[in-house]
């Protein structure tokens, strides 16, 4: 039987340096958080067998990870993945700064300063209250209920629940409605941080493919999808059906009712992130949101259109699950910040303005990082993106992970495609954020093109993953 790490590695090879090739992959598969810290691993003896291996290299592979402090040997008890003692050095950088694209998101709005001034003066006349919001400032439920009413599914303010942005709302969401041992149906590719909550509220994690297509308006497998549902019967399905992170994909509308009636049949809740919504580019048409078409849960935030930095986020259901989420809430938190909520007010009373010059920002980024392909990495194709945070570009083979390791050597932290996978597949693609200033991304770009060409001139150790066909 393979062990976790025999499959997270894939068909792993190299042909020199093996032990150190061996030993930077299992130190990525730790870092991007594929492993766990305090995770034990296979037995030298265990490891070798299923690698097809000298036991005197899994043996000096794992001496090189514990050198640097990824593992920890205890005599009785084995090998287990761990982190160093101090923090993890950032990588040397050919210039002065690292440039991180594990982050997909605008910088602050151009009106963010003005409106947190303007937020003062609102917050002045709170301060007489307790303080506590547990639903949300009245004045702002109404705010984002109204914003659902104009995109074409009529909300009452109390179908709302303020949070500290959208992780936060899934937390709540999960609390009030995760059964630890079922199964939960997730898109493959996925936000990993909501695979990684979702697992770590007990569920057994599903996949279903999602790819960008031809005009970039849906990539999901409805077929796949309607029958995983029904086989599986899952306690949920987590699904981002506008602008997919990160495939860019939008679900069409015959889709989304499609599967809403088959939720409703097979008893799934349907948990939709719209953090991604708004970011239109140029798609040219906007569907309605999900719940237009039947019972879903919708969670949305104003960190990737505001600021990263400004914690609002939101949950919109009916009316008996805002009062079983309005139940669960007080054992993770008692409100979100009443300063938080008030700059989001005054960013609200001029939407249409800040979505605009975020359309700008993203067109802008979009541009630089087809630019810095079509120069510094040849054949890499990038898919339409009409919109959305990131493109998710094919490598055009199992490169990925090495290609993450060359960079991060190079001074850049670029997340592998199996980050964003449920079972540690698509090892051919990766997640280029179009939300940096084209400036930066010009940069970026160059410095993984430097990796690329190590890449292929055979200076990297490659893999190759036959597993990212297995998709059920």
């Amino acid at each position: 039987m393979a062990s976790r790490l025999g499959t997270q590695l894939g068909e792993w090879r190299a042909t020199t340096a093996v032990a150190q090739s061996l030993a930077d992959r299992i130190r990525m598969l730790l870092l991007d958080g594929r492993m766990t810290v305090g995770e034990r691993l296979p037995s030298e003896r265990a490891l070798a067998a299923e690698l097809g291996r000298s036991r005197a290299t899994i043996a000096r592979a794992y001496e090189l990870l514990e050198a640097g402090g990824y593992v920890v040997r205890t005599h009785g008890s084995g090998t287990r993945a761990a982190l160093p003692a101090q923090r993890i050095q950032r990588p040397a950088a050919a210039d002065e700064e690292v440039i991180d694209l594990t982050i997909a998101s605008v910088g602050s709005a151009p009106g963010l300063h003005a409106a947190t001034v303007r937020a003062l003066d609102r917050l002045a006349g709170l301060l007489g209250t307790l303080g506590y919001s547990i639903d949300g400032l009245p004045e702002l439920r109404a705010r984002i209920a109204e914003r659902y009413t104009e995109r074409g599914l009529p909300t009452d303010p109390d179908q709302i629940v303020v949070t500290s942005g959208a992780m936060h709302a899934l937390s709540v969401v999960l609390a009030a409605f995760g059964e630890r041992g079922r199964a939960a149906v997730v898109e493959q590719p996925s936000f990993p941080h909501a695979m990684d909550a979702l697992r770590r509220t007990g569920h057994r994690l599903v996949p279903t493919p999602v790819t960008p297509d031809a005009d970039g308006t849906g990539g999901w497998d409805a077929n796949h999808l309607v029958e995983t549902l029904r086989s599986q019967r899952p306690a949920l399905a987590y699904l981002i059906a506008d602008f997919h992170n990160p495939t860019g994909a939008t679900m069409p509308e015959l889709e989304r009712a499609r599967l809403a009636a088959v939720a409703r049949a097979t008893g799934t809740l349907l948990v939709v992130d719209e953090t991604c919504a708004e970011l239109d580019i140029d798609r040219g048409w906007t569907p309605r949101p999900f719940a237009a078409h039947g019972p879903a849960i919708l969670v949305g935030s104003m960190s990737k259109i505001a600021w990263g930095g400004l914690r609002i986020g939101w949950i919109r259901g009916d009316r008996a699950q805002v009062a079983a989420l309005l139940a669960a809430r007080p054992s993770i938190d008692l409100g979100t910040p009443l300063l938080e909520q008030c700059i989001a007010m005054e960013l609200l009373d001029d939407m249409d303005a800040l979505l605009a010059s975020t359309s700008d920002r993203l067109r802008s980024g979009r541009a630089a990082v087809a630019d810095g392909l079509a120069a510094h990495l040849p054949g890499v194709r990038m898919p339409p993106m009409p919109g959305g945070l990131a493109a998710w570009v094919d490598l055009g083979g199992p490169w990925s992970t090495a290609l993450s390791l060359g960079a991060r050597d190079r001074g850049l932290l670029l997340p592998p495609g199996p980050r964003f996978s449920a079972s540690g597949v698509l090892d051919r693609f990766a997640r280029i954020p179009i939300t940096w200033e084209p400036a930066l991304t010009a940069q970026a770009m160059v410095r993984l093109g430097h990796a690329w060409r190590a890449l292929h001139a055979g200076e990297l150790p490659q893999t190759t993953r036959v597993a990212d066909t297995a998709v059920v």
